[in-house]
């Protein structure tokens, strides 16, 4: 079988898309959270419902646009339109504030204007979650595996998985250095039409690969599909790599969504400095995952992973300790501990990626993307956080916020702790991938059997 190039073309449309659909999650994912909480309600509750109900509302989106994706054998134009829509929604939270709210209903009371104004927000998180799932998750995703095969998945889902962390730079450093220039309104307009930019790009340069066929089969069969016995039982490995993804997943909900608040309100870094930490720690760790995802084409992902499981535990669990009296020792002791995390969590990252599209059913890769889903969102981003949440209010860590009046609640490094604990569980999956790898390995493929009979006779 002829070899899948990645062309010139095909790396510039996974940079582009990738890289912008990566800042939007970002923004949505952890900087909505820090927007919420530093200009409505500094209230991790809030956070946390609203990292929750986007966990949902992005799996039941994902497992219909994949079906319909399949259906109509078209990737490009869910892609291209959905990101076009998706900035549009961005760029409207220019206009949602607790002042606007207050004009805009009439409401004198500052309490009840704060609880609309947050409901407003998490309705229209859902919205944009929908478009951008739709583009990115179902439709992006499925693109990305009907274009790659085993041999080159790792080098992409290495450069894909650098994304995020690209991102988390971008908009934990830049984007507050950009609110202090252009505001938040400004903030928000400027990234809605960079993320409508790049799906009119699409519009020109995407192209479905061309095994991509109209699938025929009735919209409820699909839906059910990957949820069938007998679908799970011809790809055990997929499953069993999903139950890794979905460990590995909770253990960064726990602490990611609360990651920014917790540096700026416990450990009381200033934006200068977070921006700078996480800038360092994610450059350096990008660059060493670079090279050590190379090796994730050349050796078997599921034993590399035992090594990356193992540094993302202890990064996370040396990160709760980071809690000196002086200020320069925090900022440098969670620098270095906090790039052990990242190229664990990076590493681990790329290599489940890859290993998830590695046993995908090729022929049925859009259905598959909201099976996927549940595993690397619905279910982490409904109990991670809750988790998180939970840790948080056994704290009791408050003070009173000078602006409102209002009790504020701030992260408790034990959401580090108890995420390196979960992310542990994760070698129990790896074992029993590597088990079953090892015993298909093991045992003959029929193919090759009767080629033996053939040559007897």
């Amino acid at each position: 079988m002829e070899e899948k190039t990645i062309t010139r073309k095909m790396w510039t449309i996974l940079i582009v898309f990738g890289l912008f659909g990566q800042i939007a999650w970002a923004v949505e994912n952890m900087y909505f959270n820090l927007f919420v909480y530093n200009t409505i309600a500094k209230s991790t509750q809030t956070v946390t419902l609203m990292v929750q109900l986007s966990g949902i509302t992005a799996t039941l989106v994902t497992l219909f646009a994949g079906i319909f994706s399949d259906k109509l054998g078209n990737r490009r134009h869910f892609i291209s339109i959905g990101y076009i829509v998706w900035g549009v929604v961005i760029a409207s939270f220019a206009f949602i504030s607790t002042n606007n709210t207050m004009k805009t209903f009439g409401i004198n009371d500052m309490q009840k204007a704060i609880s609309i104004t947050c409901t407003i927000v998490i309705v229209m998180d859902c919205v944009m979650t929908l478009f951008g799932s739709t583009a990115n998750d179902a439709a992006f995703n499925a693109w990305v595996t009907d274009n790659t095969e085993t041999s080159n998945r790792g080098k992409v889902e290495g450069v894909l998985s650098i994304m995020p962390l690209l991102a988390l730079l971008i908009v934990a450093g830049g984007f507050g250095i950009l609110v202090d220039l252009i505001g938040y309104d400004g903030m928000f307009i400027a990234l809605g039409v960079i993320v409508v930019a790049s799906g009119i790009i699409g519009l020109f340069t995407i192209k479905d690969a061309p095994t991509l066929q109209k699938s025929n089969d009735v919209f409820y069969k699909d839906l059910i599909y990957g949820f069938k016995p007998s679908v799970i039982k011809s790809n055990v490995s997929f499953y069993i790599v999903l139950l890794a993804v979905l460990l590995y997943c909770i253990a960064s909900q726990i602490f990611m969504p609360y990651l920014i608040i917790y540096l700026q309100e416990y450990l009381h870094f200033t934006v200068i400095e977070y921006s700078l930490v996480l800038g360092l720690v994610i450059l350096l760790g990008a660059t060493a995952v670079v090279f050590i995802t190379r090796a994730s084409d050349k050796y078997r992902k599921d034993k590399l992973a035992y090594i990356f499981t193992g540094i993302f535990s202890i990064g996370l669990i040396a990160m709760y300790f980071v809690k000196f009296e002086s200020h320069i020792a925090n900022i440098i002791v969670f620098a270095i501990f906090g790039l052990v995390m990242i190229i664990g969590y990076i590493s681990l990252m790329s290599l489940l990626g890859a290993l998830t599209r590695d046993y995908t059913p090729q022929e049925n890769a859009g259905k598959m993307q909201g099976i996927r889903m549940i595993f690397y969102v619905l279910i982490p981003m409904f109990v991670g956080p809750a988790i998180g949440q939970a840790l948080n209010e056994s704290q009791g860590i408050t003070y009173v916020d000078p602006d409102t009046g209002y009790l504020a609640n701030v992260p408790a490094p034990e959401i580090f702790l108890v995420a390196g604990l979960v992310a542990l569980l994760v070698f129990i999956p790896l074992i029993f991938l590597t088990r079953h790898i090892n015993k298909q390995q093991a045992t003959p493929a029929p193919v090759q059997e009767e080629v033996v009979e053939d040559i007897k006779e």
